[in-house]
């Protein structure tokens, strides 16, 4: 497996539409307004926060079940900012949608922006074959209300290209997470 390269990253966004929409450099600025900086870095993609968050809440005294998550645990919320609540975690989704290649494994890592703040960013491996927008978990480990802020830079996806391509991709087997748009709960 090799790390991927900016070069790379910008010739199967441009020509095999790998990421859309895609930032081909780094932003940081919006008209002087600086930003939690988004798009292509020397070796991965900076990722933004779409405004569509997924706030958890305890108001129905739920519990916390992989296997049969309640729906009614969130509120929906559409802003360009989202407060997480105190010891507490937000979805939400990525701004860009990806398609994987077969024969590439992209890991996600939080931005240190937030790391540095308490919230920790979440998101499992982007398998080969693999296409939607990406769920985004962002955990508040403060005892304080912490902020997220939409259509900035949020986490970084690294590429792993393999010298061999897969027997069977996400996309062959079917999996339950393919194609997702919008902030998609947990799946059974």
């Amino acid at each position: 497996m090799a790390i991927k390269s900016d070069r790379w990253i910008k010739t199967m966004a441009r020509d095999h539409g790998m990421i859309e929409p895609f930032v081909e450099n780094q932003v940081r600025y919006d008209d002087g307004e600086s930003l939690i900086s988004y798009g292509t870095s020397s070796y991965g993609y900076d990722v933004r926060c779409a405004n569509e968050f997924k706030v958890f809440t305890n108001i129905n005294s739920a519990v916390v079940d992989p296997k049969s998550f309640d729906e009614t645990s969130f509120i929906d919320l559409e802003s360009e900012v989202c407060v997480i609540p105190p010891n507490s975690f937000v979805l939400a989704r990525t701004v860009e949608y990806f398609r994987i290649p077969r024969n590439v494994l992209t890991i996600c890592l939080g931005k240190s922006t937030y790391a540095r703040c308490g919230i920790i960013v979440n998101v499992t491996p982007l398998e080969p074959e693999w296409e939607g927008h990406v769920t985004l978990e962002f955990s508040n480990t403060t005892p304080l209300p912490a902020k997220v802020y939409a259509n900035e830079g949020v986490a970084q996806m690294i590429f792993l290209e393999s010298d061999q391509v897969c027997d069977e991709s996400y996309k062959d087997r079917k999996g339950k997470y393919q194609g997702q748009t919008g902030v998609t709960l947990a799946k059974t």
